[in-house]
């Protein structure tokens, strides 16, 4: 039907003796919508159809214009050329501007009915074949809408090629903020969208899948396309990983709630278009996985760290599978075929290995054993430490814990062996048997030799660990005290009671132990004393009652 101009009384024309009853009841509909719209289109008039006040109007009007359209179906079949058709027409036409005004004004406005009023006004539309006008400004609105929130969202439009020329920083930063809009869009934005068109336009699933495909897709394809452009570019190192796996966790996480709005057959492009990315940040998280591996089978780094410390490679490696564990569920995923025999803690459990083995070469070049025992021990316990205190635990079990701790303690000892053998067998093998008081001078001088020349090696060694420092230290002075009770009482019979000069009591011997593995000069204290003999007596007091060294003069 043509537009025409509208007129707000009919034309003056003779009534006929006898007037059909469809041209009747044409005649009163028009008259009731007429005033309608003559009110709600008045220039002076600062209220509208759809509000609070006289939303019982609106219904009305909306019901009258329902029934204009069946009376004027019915005029049709009786008197097509009607000039009250014409009329009608007009109206209707006015009625629908009227509808679209207020379509237009209901999605600005903060109405708690809005949603309503909405369908209300799209029914009366569609049912008066004027679904395309209806369609139309909704999709304009609410594809502006869409495109508003994507943009407040820092979605952008990016190419390949602009993504590939960002360097790391600008990258980094958008996928932060794409893994907020992700979320939002999905959960908000398009869900919220889906379940308007799916109320306003209830009567007709076509126009539901037509118009929300319009107004979303674009954006959709934008924001899901981002990944997979992301995880195109050249350099993917493993540091770059965990914000990959935290685009895909996003995503997979986000999937069925994706299929559940998209479901449409016209959607079908969205839905691809996040398997797409999916499949590619997969791909890139196993190039990234594969390079980190071969990082510590390439390591060749072969100076050793001072003091026997925990080697950078440990940290390293400990630190990185601490985060990439919170992430099996989607390093599973990236290796479906291969992990299916294979679970992550396999990996993981490999990974260790792998990097304990490099450790045990980057031992090799301490020239002295003991602090390569020490090294290994440092390294371990790292190790063991940082998989009892974080989700890989939950993957090793506790069993692997328990048995790498066993491992910690052999190399321990071993340690203690070597580096405190000399002075921990520094006793004859049958100390009760009677000595001569120069045997007796020469075992203490032995001993007071042995524990300064361990000390000060050992000075600056280091245990960064605290647990197995303390544990360390307390085998040590159990194992040395009794060296020094031996000591004092080879001292007071072999120097037939009177005793000699001796250079470090018990207590000089526990301060000192508590000096040492602190790294550098120790804790703070002070050295170890000179050779010679100092004033003590086989009592086992101090030189100097004060002193922590007990020096002697």
């Amino acid at each position: 039907m043509g537009k025409q101009l509208f007129r707000s009384s009919p034309p003056p024309e003779k009534q006929p003796a006898h007037q059909s009853l469809a041209e009747t009841a044409v005649q009163e509909c028009t008259s009731s919508i007429n005033t309608v719209i003559s009110k709600w289109t008045s220039s002076s008039s600062n209220e509208f159809l759809f509000s609070t006040n006289s939303r019982h109007e609106a219904e009305e009007f909306v019901e009258a214009v329902k029934h204009l359209q069946s009376t004027m179906h019915r005029l049709v079949s009786v008197n097509a050329s009607s000039d009250k058709l014409v009329y009608a027409h007009n109206l209707m036409q006015s009625a629908m501007k009227l509808l679209e005004s207020e379509f237009r004004r209901v999605f600005s406005g903060q109405d708690s009915d809005a949603m309503d009023d909405l369908k209300t006004i799209a029914d009366c539309m569609i049912s008066t074949g004027y679904a395309k006008e209806c369609v139309t400004v909704y999709k304009t609105v609410r594809k502006s809408i869409v495109e508003e929130t994507l943009n407040n969202l820092a979605v952008e439009r990016l190419t390949l090629h602009q993504v590939q020329k960002m360097d790391w920083e600008t990258l980094e930063s958008k996928i932060r903020s794409w893994l907020r809009a992700a979320k939002l869009a999905v959960r908000s934005l398009f869900f919220g969208e889906r379940l308007l068109a799916d109320h306003v336009f209830s009567s007709s699933v076509n126009i539901v899948e037509s118009s929300f495909t319009d107004i979303t897709q674009e954006g959709a394809l934008t924001l899901f396309a981002f990944p997979e452009n992301a995880a195109k570019i050249k350099k993917l190192s493993p540091e770059k990983m965990f914000r990959f796996l935290d685009m895909y966790e996003t995503l997979a996480s986000l999937y069925v709630e994706i299929e559940t709005i998209f479901y449409f057959d016209s959607a079908a492009a969205v839905r691809s278009q996040v398997i797409s990315s999916l499949t590619r940040l997969g791909d890139a998280v196993r190039t990234m996985m594969t390079a980190f591996e071969t990082a510590i089978q390439k390591d060749t780094s072969r100076t050793p760290v001072i003091g026997g410390g925990v080697h950078p490679l440990t940290r390293y490696v400990m630190n990185y599978l601490s985060f990439l564990v919170d992430y099996s569920e989607s390093i599973a995923d990236a290796y479906p075929e291969e992990l299916y025999s294979s679970p992550v803690s396999v990996r993981i459990a490999w990974v260790i290995l792998l990097t304990l083995c490099k450790i045990d070469g980057k031992a090799q070049p301490y020239k002295d054993v003991a602090l390569s025992y020490l090294f290994l021990a440092n390294n371990l316990q790292y190790v063991v430490v940082k998989v009892r205190t974080s989700n890989v635990k939950l993957l090793l079990g506790e069993d692997w814990v328990v048995r790498h701790e066993g491992k910690v303690k052999q190399y321990a000892d071993k340690f203690e062996k070597l580096a405190w053998g000399k002075v921990l067998t520094s006793l004859p093998e049958y100390p009760a048997e009677e000595i001569t008081p120069e045997e007796a001078k020469e075992l203490l001088v032995r001993f007071d030799d042995e524990f300064e020349a361990s000390y000060r090696k050992q000075i600056s060694w280091v245990i960064p660990d605290p647990k197995l420092r303390d544990w360390i230290k307390v085998s040590l002075s159990h194992k040395l005290m009794l060296v020094c009770t031996e000591l004092y009482e080879i001292n007071r019979f072999g120097s037939g009671g009177d005793g000699f000069n001796v250079r470090y009591t018990s207590e000089d011997i526990g301060n000192y132990l508590s000096d040492l593995y602190f790294g550098s000069r120790g804790s703070g204290s002070g050295s170890v004393s000179t050779k010679g003999s100092g004033s003590g007596t086989g009592t086992g007091s101090s030189s100097t009652g004060k002193s922590r060294g007990g020096r002697s003069h």
